[in-house]
């Protein structure tokens, strides 16, 4: 009987249990209905807004001196001596010597040549006074011959003279040329020469360039030409060319410098299918230079920003509402998100200049926004706007 009620007792406390949960699971309450529908998603958007325009046009170029030239000797001779300034970075004037090289040859050279013209000058007048003397001795002759009144000799006498004035001349100019100058202000870039070296006629002794302008080449787009309302092989004379704004990060600071566009070249690049701009900047390291004080540097990789042409009444856009180049959100009044394909005939980092496809006064998004659906409900904010309904977690800033 003990063994019978020890079976029997773990059956009766699972049989209470199971009818136990069984009496909890048919008197159970049925759950309230969520009926709230869909919350919206918050955006940020801005107006589009109907205004004048300015197309300006970015681009980026390395600057370069508008002369840059190598130093090269002329004459042989050993290095005697050299500019303190004939250093990376020196600054030189126009005519100011860089280098000297060793001018004794040249010295000499030049002597010869003198005692040469002299002894040529001496030679023409013995030949004019032998073609006088024989005039004179052939006065009774009514036919005599060149050879006869010495015509020959006075010309080879100043032949000769030519030749030895034109030695003289050479000697003058090599002389000259052992003492190594520009004929420009400017700076040194390279040195590739120093005291006692030999040099020979050809030999490279270094790199300078102006400061006097400094140039960038700037790559245009066919829609960067358009914005700025220029032709191919446009030029004007300096002075009078378009706006350009220059900026670099140089050290700690953004540096800028104004220049102006003189010239677009006039024809296509084959390779890149670019149109190429000419700028400059006058008195670069000068007048010229920032206004902190930073000169543009020659080397030195700018952004450039061209004044474009000015459009009356343009359909414009922040800049963050252009999404995949031509594409834009829409919040209609019934606040249902459209997708819609734009026509963009300007666009810059500040704005966009819509051609097709957006009406003034409609609500464009300006924020990201995650998977966006054609048709979906969202709550517009216009930006600076202060509300509840925008929960941070689903406002996309």
């Amino acid at each position: 009987m003990k063994n019978l009620l020890r079976m029997a007792l773990p059956l009766l406390i699972l049989g209470s249990g199971i009818a136990g949960f069984a009496i909890l699971h048919a008197t159970k309450p049925a759950p309230d209905a969520n009926e709230e529908p869909p919350r919206p998603v918050s955006v940020f958007v801005e107006p589009v807004r109907r205004a004048d325009a300015r197309l300006d046009v970015v681009t980026f170029g390395e600057v370069r001196a508008r002369t840059d030239v190598e130093l090269v000797a002329q004459v042989a001779g050993r290095v005697v001596s050299i500019s303190p300034e004939f250093t990376e970075g020196g600054l030189f004037a126009a005519g100011e010597t860089l280098l000297v090289i060793e001018d004794t040859d040249h010295r000499l050279a030049l002597q010869q040549a003198r005692s040469d013209v002299a002894d040529a000058e001496l030679g023409v007048q013995q030949a004019l006074a032998a073609a006088d003397v024989a005039r004179r001795q052939l006065g009774g002759n009514p036919n005599p011959t060149p050879l006869a009144l010495h015509e020959p000799q006075i010309n080879q006498a100043r032949v000769r003279l030519d030749a030895a004035r034109a030695r003289l001349e050479q000697a003058e100019l090599n002389l000259r040329r052992t003492r190594i100058s520009l004929p420009f202000a400017g700076r040194v870039h390279t040195i590739r020469a120093n005291v006692g070296q030999y040099v020979s006629p050809g030999t490279p002794l270094g790199r300078a360039f102006a400061t006097d302008i400094a140039e960038v080449r700037l790559p245009l787009t066919n829609a960067q030409l358009a914005s700025l309302g220029l032709p191919i092989g446009y030029a004007t004379a300096p002075g009078s060319g378009r706006p350009v704004r220059f900026e670099a990060a140089v050290g700690a600071e953004v540096a800028s410098w104004q220049g102006e566009l003189l010239r677009i070249d006039a024809a296509v690049d084959p390779s890149t299918r670019l149109i190429y701009g000419l700028a400059q900047v006058v008195d670069p390291y000068g007048a010229g230079v920032s206004g902190t004080g930073m000169p543009l540097a020659v080397g030195l990789y700018v952004e450039a920003v061209i004044e474009g042409r000015q459009v009356a009444g343009a359909q414009v856009i922040p800049r963050e509402a252009l999404r995949a180049g031509n594409q834009t959100f829409v919040v209609t009044p019934e606040g249902l998100l459209q997708v819609r394909q734009v026509s963009v005939s300007h666009a810059d980092s500040q704005q966009a200049v819509i051609a097709e496809g957006l009406a003034a006064g409609e609500q464009v998004v300006i924020s990201s926004l995650r998977n966006p659906i054609d048709g979906m409900r969202v709550h517009p904010i216009r930006r600076g706007e202060a509300t509840a309904a925008a929960a941070p977690d689903s406002l996309a800033r």
